[in-house]
């Protein structure tokens, strides 16, 4: 959804972007790096069909990619 612009279930292209809320520690779907819970955070934003319901979750920053490997892989 997020590279095509369209959902990949039905084809919808009336798709919504749910961004992270950086001010919440426990908003989304977010992975922890650090037991530092604020400094280790690293968002996975959301991107719903709102005609199926379908939803991906994407980590959007090239640089928090590479920490997640760095640390999980």
């Amino acid at each position: 959804m997020k590279n095509r612009g369209k959902c990949p279930k039905c084809d919808s292209v009336n798709l919504v972007r749910i961004p992270d809320n950086p001010y919440r520690h426990a908003s989304g779907n977010n992975i922890y790096t650090s037991t530092a819970t604020l400094l280790g955070k690293i968002p996975v934003i959301r991107y719903v069909c709102c005609d199926c319901g379908y939803v991906e979750n994407w980590v959007e920053r090239e640089q928090e990619l590479r920490k997640i490997k760095n640390v999980f892989g």
